[in-house]
């Protein structure tokens, strides 16, 4: 269901969790840092799935690697023709998402070990580009929303959601809720503060005698994410 990011029109070559196929040719003076950079896990605790998902955002490069805490590359990128003169700016990805039954959640942490992430590229001035990113293993409990699922909804249509203060030590720095209606296609989406315990989705919004889909999202000051997703209907 989510459609928060999107690139179109953009031609790469990407390895993945691969030796490195490049080494930087340095032609300018200096080092240039990374405006962002960001990897975390997101659980669908509904669904039971998780991946990862990287982020990263720059003054204009057309190679970056991203290596974990011990020294393996995870991510080569290398953008070539128009698109490598033009250089990259923002680039996002989220990993596949196979259930926890083929891939327990214990075998996806082993994969992305915790600690420093680093980020290394070359800018299209032939900089060198860099920055870094913590990940961390802290995974907050899902969150417990409503409406209920398959639930029929009358009135102003408020999404719910109690606080999430488990395990020990988690720190929700905001909340998320996604509400989606798939055909015609429709999504209404609002970021609220950590106090924050429900939002009401707009009138202006809701046709009676539909269905929806929502989910809440619960983020964790390290980053990582979990939703919870239900689906409920209007009344006729």
């Amino acid at each position: 269901m989510r459609r928060r990011w999107m690139m179109v029109g953009v031609v790469l070559a990407v390895v993945v969790a691969a030796p490195a196929v490049w080494v930087l040719a340095l032609q300018g003076g200096g080092d240039v840092e990374l405006a962002a950079a960001e990897i975390f896990i997101e659980i669908n605790d509904t669904d039971g799935d998780a991946g990862i998902q990287i982020f990263m955002d720059g003054e204009g490069w057309n190679k970056m690697t991203v290596t974990d805490p011990n020294g393996t590359e995870h991510l080569v990128l290398e953008a070539t023709s128009g698109i490598g003169a033009q250089g990259l700016t923002e680039f996002f990805f989220e990993s596949a998402e196979p259930s926890f039954d083929v891939q327990p959640l214990s075998e996806l942490l082993d994969r992305f070990p915790e600690g420093k992430y680093t980020y290394t590229g070359e800018t299209v001035d032939g900089d060198v580009i860099s920055g870094a990113a913590e990940l961390t293993h802290d995974i907050p409990a899902a969150p417990v929303v409503s409406p209920a699922d398959g639930a029929e909804v009358e009135g102003p249509v408020v999404i719910g959601w109690e606080e999430v203060t488990e395990p020990a030590g988690i720190e929700i720095v905001r909340y998320q809720v996604i509400v989606e209606l798939e055909e015609p296609l429709q999504v209404f989406q609002i970021d609220m503060p950590p106090d924050a315990r429900s939002v009401t989705v707009p009138a202006e919004w809701i046709e009676p005698g539909t269905d929806y889909v929502f989910e809440v999202l619960a983020k964790e000051a390290s980053g990582n994410q979990i939703i919870t997703e239900h689906e409920f209907s209007t009344a006729e």
